[in-house]
């Protein structure tokens, strides 16, 4: 212990004579024995002996009354620290912070612990001690500097919290732990450590924090944008390219709150206390259940009181309209988890496919912060446990017609039933909109209008937008429409909201009144103008402006340009009135013009995304005036990515009113669009509707065609033998049909079947029978295409040869009619060949134009199958990070489409991860 004392003393004064008496203080303190002197050369001979391994060693001489240690340059580990740090921090001054961060990195690795941790150290050498550990405490502060300035903050965080547990009164460190957790998110976190920082502070020292972790933490609480990360600039060298923060860390969804609220102060009250219970138990998660009628004003309230708190939540607030009454378009847990992960600042292609994952994530995200997350609109308590955060600081408030007992007994929330408002509350929200001097001239009338509204604020603001729009008219005589025996309805369940639609609708002017009639027929989730002009067969300038007019009367909601949406309830209430009020052969008539506005706008579309799929023989027209069906590529994925969810629901309503011909063929149309994507679960169920609805009017041809479309979606959903029953059922209708190229084209699906099942003789087999009849039918598209099939195949059995072959064949076709898809497919057939036959660079050239040609023709999920394989030719090639870059691309677009391949891919690139 004390040559290892005598060591360290002289190490931290190299070259330079250290007296004796200075060295026995060192080694003894006050209690120097009679034999120190005799005992310190002692010590320094052993000293000698083990440094120089056994034999004398002239490193330590005696000199001027005390021992000298000479050091050469760089022998002494303190030295290689001293100067990586220095040029550390000259590299940080020059804002060269890639280099700065790569030497202080080397600077703070040389530690490997406290300095001299082991020995008994007296308070001379403690001093020494103590310089050299602050130094090293500085290093540490300018490395998070430049790991900070590099963007990546979760190291800062994971290195900052030990140095502070160790030194809780670095002041510049608690502030760049600050700054790392506000930049990974965590503002709750941030605020916390400032928290932290003051107690250590007061406890300690006594002092409150310097003036610059004040405004930082006040910088923190206001999210200025100055806290951002910004990128690194080099000193010599081009820009460091860094990857991009989330753009949202601190999200803030509410929407819009309602102008001009009213009442509801016994309500506000108790979401205060909730919210003030919560900050007394911040490991809790407080959710508040809102319940009561369609239109009482849940979200009215939920939001006002929102906004009003909004800064007591300092990570931000998350907010997502469940619509849980709408039955076909009711967002599921794991959209809304998805919508919310987005909005945290996961990128969408780390946002996990399975339902437990995202859950997991998104709790995860939340544990540590303090948020407020509005859950409007819920069907039921099952629809919003996956939503529910695990712990942590967070409110939630639940909107819902129902109850929610489910969550009230199994999560403790607290119940908040509303009702309507009170007469006081009603005229003052009528105040509001019609201004206190109107309603006061006609005290009566407005009494008639609050109690005929039954008070419902939803009926409330119907009432006043009419009155608004005509403020020449007395109130008298509004009260009494509201009272007309006109009325035609009865009550719905709730009454009191129907009373109010119906005559809302009776003083819609003619025209107006017809449309909303006809857009009950609609089946969602929202339509067009051109759509509505259908329903009404008028043209879309006839029909804009009785769009106009009910969004006026807040009947119905323009909630994206062009784009028209009822609330849910009102959608219930014109579908009923359009019962009542149309005649059956109005209504068909309606329905048809509907469908063949549909159908003759997915036709053509779908024509220009698969120009090579063999035609079918759409019902023929109505003589409509002005059609304007899409021109290009382009504008035909834009038609069907904005229609997608309502040709869904066309389909089967269309298929369910006796429009079986339609059904079918728009199902085919949609067809085009779903498949490219992997959307395999929307083309299953169409395909099962278009089967079932060809079968009841015995079209052969559209059973045909359906039974093959739903083989296909079998398949890619791995329920192969229902696929080769429906292919087996398609192959003999193109027979009766007399129908080769139908034929062919059925044959080229179920050679990719017998293929997935390993009948590679089989599969050959249907390729080359598919590859007769589409020559026999002179289908040029259609023959590239089987001789691409045939090529891969061969290749998949080593015939590569052969397989380059056919695919070069296949290819030139293709290029010379322009089918660029089916070049995609060729040259990926062609890469794997190459690949296989070790002539890598070529493969992946080949795998490159493939997928920019999918990607071109909007063919995701072919893409990502490329990707895959352009992934494994790179891993072959030595380029690991090519081979993860296509992965990860590859694991994007299986996320998103939802396909469980995402998982197996995600498998590669942790392969590629070192261990």
């Amino acid at each position: 212990m004390k040559q290892r004392l005598l060591l360290a003393t002289l190490l931290l004064r190299p070259n330079e004579v250290v007296g004796s008496n200075e060295l026995a203080a060192m080694l003894w303190g006050d209690e120097q024995p009679a034999s120190a002197a005799a005992n310190l050369r002692t010590y320094v001979r052993g000293l000698r002996q083990s440094l120089g391994g056994g034999a004398p060693w002239d490193g330590i001489t005696a000199a001027a009354g005390g021992y000298l240690l000479r050091v050469g340059p760089g022998e002494r580990d303190l030295d290689l620290f001293e100067a990586a740090a220095a040029r550390g921090r000259d590299a940080l001054a020059a804002s060269d912070v890639d280099r700065a961060e790569a030497e202080l990195s080397a600077a703070v690795g040389l530690w490997r612990g406290a300095p001299l941790s082991d020995l008994p150290l007296r308070s001379a050498l403690a001093r020494r001690v103590a310089q050299v550990e602050e130094r090293r405490l500085l290093a540490e502060e300018d490395y998070a500097e430049a790991v900070l300035a590099l963007g990546a903050p979760a190291e800062v965080v994971h290195r900052l919290r030990g140095l502070l547990d160790r030194h809780p009164l670095r002041q510049r460190a608690w502030g760049q732990l600050m700054v790392g957790l506000y930049r990974i998110g965590d503002v709750a976190g941030a605020l916390e450590a400032f928290r932290q920082a003051r107690h250590a502070l007061a406890e300690e020292t006594g002092l409150d924090p310097a003036p610059e972790l004040t405004r930082l933490y006040d910088d923190i609480l206001h999210h200025r944008p100055e806290l951002a990360a910004k990128p690194p600039t080099g000193g010599d060298g081009p820009t460091p390219v860094t990857a991009p923060a989330p753009l949202v860390q601190y999200p803030e969804q509410l929407p819009r709150g309602v102008p001009e609220f009213v009442g509801r102060s016994a309500e506000l009250t108790s979401l205060d206390a909730l919210l003030d219970d919560g900050a007394r138990r911040p490991t809790t998660v407080v959710i508040a259940a809102v319940s009561g009628m369609a239109g009482v004003g849940k979200t009215a309230l939920t939001l006002h009181w929102a906004h009003r708190v909004a800064d007591r939540f300092p990570d931000g607030q998350l907010y997502v309209n469940l619509r849980g009454y709408d039955e076909a378009g009711a967002v599921s847990p794991p959209d809304a988890l998805s919508g919310f992960l987005e909005a945290l600042g996961v990128p969408h292609a780390r946002i996990p496919s399975g339902m437990e994952a995202r859950t997991g994530l998104y709790r995860s995200l939340l544990a540590s912060r303090r948020m407020l997350v509005v859950l409007d609109n819920a069907r039921d308590s099952a629809q919003v446990r996956a939503l529910l955060p695990g712990g942590g600081g967070c409110m939630v408030v639940v909107t819902s017609r129902d109850r929610l007992g489910g969550l009230i007994a199994a999560e403790c929330a607290t119940p908040l039933t509303l009702g309507v408002l009170t007469a006081e509350e009603s005229m003052s929200l009528l105040a509001g909109r019609l201004g206190a001097g109107r309603l006061a001239s006609e005290p009566t009338a407005v009494t008639d209008i609050v109690e005929a509204a039954g008070r419902l604020p939803l009926a409330l603001s119907i009432v006043a937008a009419r009155a608004a729009t005509h403020p020449t008219f007395p109130l008298g005589a509004i009260a009494a429409e509201l009272h007309s025996a006109e009325a035609r309805l009865d009550a719905l369940a709730d009454g009191d909201v129907r009373r109010v639609f119906s005559w809302s609708y009776l003083a819609l002017g003619q025209d107006a009144a017809r449309l909303f009639t006809l857009l009950g027929l609609h089946p969602g989730p929202d339509l067009t103008a051109a759509a509505a002009a259908a329903l009404a067969g008028v043209s879309t300038a006839a029909v804009t402006p009785r769009l106009r007019e009910l969004t006026r009367l807040h009947l119905l909601n323009e909630h994206t340009p062009g784009r028209y949406a009822f609330h849910d309830l009102l959608r219930a209430y014109a579908a009923e009135l359009a019962e009542s009020s149309e005649h059956a052969d109005e209504r068909a008539a309606a329905r048809q013009r509907l469908y063949d506005h549909y159908l003759h706008a997915a036709y053509p579309a779908a024509r220009l995304l698969q120009p090579q799929w063999p035609p079918i023989d759409p019902v023929p027209p109505l003589p409509v005036s002005a059609r304007r069906p899409v021109t290009d590529h382009d504008d035909a994925l834009a038609w069907f990515t904005a229609e997608h969810q309502a040709l869904v629901r066309v389909v089967r309503q269309a298929a369910e009113n006796s429009f079986e011909a339609y059904a079918w063929q728009i199902a085919w149309s949609l067809n085009t669009f779903t498949a490219p994507r992997g959307l395999w679960q929307d083309q299953l169920a169409t395909q099962r509707v278009a089967l079932a609805a060809a079968e009841r009017i015995d079209d052969l041809a559209g059973q045909a065609a359906a039974n093959r479309l739903l083989s296909r979606a079998l398949t890619r959903l791995g329920d192969h033998d229902a696929a080769e029953h429906r292919l087996k059922r398609a192959l003999e209708l193109h027979e009766r049909l007399g129908d080769p190229t139908g034929q062919a084209q059925t044959l080229h699906n179920y050679c990719e079947l017998c293929y997935l099942d390993g009948r590679l003789d089989e599969a050959l087999a249907h390729g080359r029978e598919a590859l007769r009849l589409y020559r026999l039918a002179g289908n040029r598209s259609g023959e590239a295409r089987t001789l691409n099939a045939i090529g891969w195949l061969l290749a998949t059995t080593g015939d590569y040869a052969q397989a380059i072959e056919s695919c070069t064949e296949a290819l030139a076709q293709q290029e010379q009619s322009g089918d660029r898809n089916g070049q995609a497919a060729t040259l990926d057939s062609l890469g794997f060949a190459y690949d296989r036959l070790g002539e890598r660079d070529r493969a992946a050239d080949c795998y490159e134009r493939a997928i920019q040609l999918f990607r071109d023709s909007a063919d995701r999920y072919h893409e990502a199958e490329t990707l895959i394989r352009l992934g494994d030719t790179r891993e072959g090639m030595g380029d690991q990070t090519a081979a993860a870059a296509a992965w990860r691309q590859a694991v994007r677009i299986y996320e998103d489409v939802g396909d469980p391949a995402a998982e197996e891919t995600r498998r590669r690139l942790e392969r590629l991860a070192p261990p």
